[in-house]
């Protein structure tokens, strides 16, 4: 489980500006888990493993709608989501962005079981996960950490407390981004309903209910989708509870070789000057930056720019697929692949 120190809460201080700075950090959280899981993806070779990237593409555009949500809500109450910098993007190998309570280190790396298991299920861990059989085939401080969920639920209520003393929700109503994303989900966030509305959207999707592993949209949450990735077998609802659900359903197999032999946690530094693999990372790291820049616009009002960032987005895999399938990392890595390293590339150098 993923607890984020007490201090990530000290901006939700009853003032607008604090609940703007609050907004921020969600949207630089929910961002830092892309290139991570996308970097699992890519790895993945065309036509192998489909089961599991198809449930990993499932986590990463929901996990889009959440930033696109978050960004919605900061807009709605006169807020400017901020993504066109250099500190956006995290580093990685490293802890997500927030102060996070945990040693975990986030990588960017190839696909495998131990990842979904040490890495993956640890992000999206809820604060009471419910546990359920794997059936085999028919034969700290002062103040306690927050959770990820915690931490949506003490803006939600600074929304709420905030409303109460005047209408905070003052912010262009054109900087909304309500089409050309492929989900009903994403929403205009007017008023505390719609911001309470797309706030349970972002922790169910991610962890869950208390009583239920499924989402609103009766979907397993991610943190059990990845559950089904490392058990092999879809969840499944039981008919003759107890318990109500177990990863018991269709078989979710996993091949190895179905995976690009890649570099884990690539960085430009780690590229010999004028070889393949720096000059076609360069340009992942170029139109990755020009995404950002992208999606800056989209969410600073012009969301017509949105078609733009999801061209944008089908390069990055082109590109991402030319390197991890035939560009040697380099003579100190024999038999390894390069991989794109998700660095911010300034135009100006």
């Amino acid at each position: 489980m993923i607890l984020l120190r007490s201090e990530v809460a000290a901006n939700l201080d009853g003032t607008l500006p604090g609940l703007h700075c609050a907004l921020q950090q969600a949207i630089e959280l929910e961002h830092a888990t892309l290139p991570t899981y996308l970097y699992a993806l890519y790895s993945i070779k065309p036509g192998k493993n489909q089961n599991i990237a198809s449930l990993l593409l499932s986590v990463i555009m929901e996990e889009m709608l959440h930033m696109a949500l978050a960004c919605n809500i900061l807009n709605a109450i006169g807020g400017h989501p901020k993504i066109d910098k250099s500190n956006f993007i995290p580093k990685y190998p490293g802890p997500l962005p927030g102060g996070v309570e945990s040693s975990l280190q986030v990588p960017l790396s190839p696909f495998s079981l131990a990842l979904i298991e040490n890495v993956f299920m640890v992000i999206e861990e809820p604060e009471d996960p419910l546990h359920f059989p794997v059936k085999p085939m028919l034969a700290a401080g002062a103040q306690p950490p927050l959770t990820i969920g915690q931490f949506y639920e003490r803006i939600r209520q600074e929304i709420v407390d905030l409303s109460k003393k005047g209408n905070i929700f003052t912010g262009k109503a054109d900087y909304q981004l309500t089409r050309g994303f492929p989900s009903p989900e994403l929403i205009a966030v007017h008023d505390v309903g719609s911001a309470s509305a797309a706030i349970e959207t972002i922790v169910q999707q991610g962890e869950g209910t208390r009583r239920s592993p499924l989402d609103p949209q009766h979907r397993p949450a991610h943190y059990y989708r990845y559950a089904e990735i490392r058990y092999g077998k879809t969840l499944v609802q039981n008919t003759t509870p107890p318990p109500d659900f177990a990863y018991a359903g269709d078989a979710i197999p996993f091949d190895p070789d179905g995976v690009f032999p890649v570099v884990t946690n690539p960085a430009v530094a780690g590229y010999a000057p004028g070889t393949a693999a720096a000059i076609n990372n360069v340009t992942f790291n170029y139109t990755y930056t020009s995404l950002l820049k992208t999606l800056h616009s989209v969410f600073n009002g012009q969301p017509g720019q949105l078609s733009a960032a999801i061209g944008l987005m089908e390069s990055l895999k082109e590109l991402a697929f030319a390197m991890m399938s035939a560009i040697p990392a380099g003579p100190t890595k024999p038999g390894v692949n390069a991989g794109p390293s998700f660095q911010y590339q300034s135009t100006n150098t």
